[in-house]
């Protein structure tokens, strides 16, 4: 019986056996120690810094948005380019019309895949 516990929980209190709470005392304080063994500042891990700047580059989705903006950049050079021409043949009009058309995906794909990276993870 000594290894149960038996009281009032009404008014929460607990009785059991001295031996039995010190040897819980002992795993608390066992525990803690454990604990703070683990949190020394030798412990630190060296690459926090970037793993923090690889999280805010990722949560910011900074070379997402500087690839379109470079993309927006083409298609506003090509699409003037274009309109300098005096007769545009058909491979100049394909040329512009696939890199306009382009445009499309490179938006859709952009703005589609904003949490996916967040799922993958299990972050959300």
């Amino acid at each position: 019986m000594s290894d149960q516990f038996s009281g009032d929980l009404s008014r929460n209190e607990v009785e059991m056996d001295l031996s039995k709470f010190l040897e819980i005392m002992k795993d608390n304080s066992d525990l803690k120690d454990k604990i703070r063994e683990l949190q020394g500042p030798e412990k630190v891990n060296p690459y926090q810094k970037w793993i923090h700047l690889a999280r805010t580059i990722d949560a910011w989705r900074i070379f997402p948005r500087v690839f379109v903006a470079v993309y927006i950049y083409l298609v506003y050079e090509v699409v003037l380019w274009f309109m300098t021409l005096g007769e545009p043949n058909l491979e100049q009009a394909g040329l512009v019309s696939i890199i306009v058309g382009a445009m499309g995906a490179v938006f859709g794909i952009y703005a589609g895949t904003s949490g996916q990276s967040k799922k993958f993870k299990g972050e959300d």
